[in-house]
């Protein structure tokens, strides 16, 4: 029988028979097979780097086990940028790429012991869900195509960015997205974050974070009375700021999560401070709150130096407020192709996923209007930022089925 005339096959339409058909391809079949039967490599590999602290900042090390892990996948172009980011390529044919990227940090100090172990079909330990998940989820789709006949219209960008977690503030993606290279060459970004299949993040939820400082010249809590205390200060700040009205539509949050100061119980000290977190679906929520905050620091100064007593010393009373962490926010529009995308795979998959807003690496493509989403890695989580974190890896197969019928019908392959 002659064949017939090489077809171009991409998703533009996206109904759920046309991802039926991409997920009928013998190539697409293939990949599926692998992913199953890759499941104790991965396993090996989710523990491997478990055990491989990365705190913020301190991610090299994981950085380099990640490249040495793109190398022997085989993709192209393996490199790390001046931010730590690890990059990786898959190649197609023509076009942007398709992005698709994991966080390598943890929120663990670097002295946070390590200890990482299976028991049955669940990882323990801290850092092996989020994000052990979403990091083996990616090289799970590397391995996938590598060792496949699939060929991607457009090429596929694997990243294992750093500086997710905390005061990393999203640095490592932010650097992706300051490079004119990437801004100009990225098309779709999936990003994985964690466990799971039954989120959509598509909305980027905002927040800005804050260092405050209140210093004064301190003193002996005896001979120096009345001299001003800087918790004191902070203290009053606090409970005014605690009593500015949250609203719940749109949803917002605020947090105190930090108080340091003093030296002893019986010294007046020089400094003190929090930080403050603010988090709102709307931008103009967190600009209200941030002023609030101010506007209770600056009343609270205010209320000291006219209470000082016996003449006490307050020319060097001072505060200070630092931003230390500012996401942005935004989100996609209910048409996004990607959206659709993921929305076709999920109905082709019997997969119930609600969209959500979350703060992840999304915030940043999203708020440049980018079309991005989080999704989970497979498998189930729990126990996320601390040391009883668990994952089980049983499951897991599903998870990486939809991610990766989700990168290649935004990619289209060639059949």
């Amino acid at each position: 029988m002659p064949l017939g005339p090489k077809v171009d096959f991409e998703v533009l339409t996206l109904p759920e028979q046309e991802i039926a058909h991409l997920a009928s391809l013998p190539e697409v079949k293939q990949a599926c097979d692998w992913l199953r039967v890759a499941e104790p490599k991965l396993a090996q590999w989710q523990m491997e780097m478990a055990r491989i602290a990365a705190p913020p900042f301190g991610e090299a090390a994981r950085g380099v086990w990640l490249a040495e892990r793109f190398r022997e996948l085989g993709l192209d172009d393996v490199s790390v940028d001046d931010a730590g980011n690890v990059l990786g390529a898959h190649p197609g044919q023509a076009g942007p790429y398709i992005a698709l990227s994991a966080h390598i940090d943890t929120v663990f100090p670097p002295d946070t012991p390590l200890d990482i172990r299976l028991e049955g079909s669940k990882l323990l330990g801290p850092g092996v869900s989020d994000n052990g998940a979403g990091v083996i989820a990616m090289l799970a789709v590397a391995g996938a195509l590598q060792s496949t006949a699939i060929h991607p219209r457009k090429p596929v960008l694997f990243i294992a960015n750093v500086g997710e977690e905390g005061e990393g503030d999203l640095r490592g993606m932010r650097h992706i997205f300051s490079q004119q290279r990437w801004l100009e060459s990225i098309a779709y970004n999936v990003i994985l974050d964690g466990a799971g299949t039954d989120v959509i993040v598509a909305e980027a939820l905002g927040s800005r974070r804050f260092e405050v400082t209140v210093r004064g010249p301190g003193g002996h809590s005896w001979s120096d009375y009345g001299v001003p205390n800087p918790i004191v200060i902070l203290a009053r700040a606090i409970e005014a700021f605690s009593r500015i009205n949250i609203p719940q539509s749109p949803k917002t949050s605020t947090n105190i999560g930090v108080i340091r100061g003093g030296t002893s119980v019986n010294s007046i000290p020089e400094s003190a401070s929090m930080r403050v977190d603010i988090r709102s679906a709307s931008m103009a929520e967190i600009e209200r709150l941030e002023g609030a905050m101010r506007q209770a620091l600056d009343e609270s100064m205010a209320t000291e130096r006219e209470a000082l007593r016996f003449g006490a010393r307050h020319s060097t009373l001072a505060a200070e407020v630092a931003i230390i962490g500012n996401r942005p926010g935004g989100e996609l529009p209910t048409d996004a192709h990607i959206l659709r995308v993921i929305r076709a795979v999920d109905q082709h998959l019997d997969n119930p996923a609600q969209v959500q807003r979350a703060s992840t690496d999304a915030n940043i493509p999203l708020s440049l209007g980018r079309e991005a989403i989080a999704l989970g890695g497979g498998g189930r989580g729990g126990g996320a930022h601390t040391l009883q974190e668990w994952f089980d890896c049983s499951g897991r197969e599903f998870g990486l089925r939809r991610i990766l019928l989700a990168v290649l019908a935004l990619a289209g392959v060639q059949e």
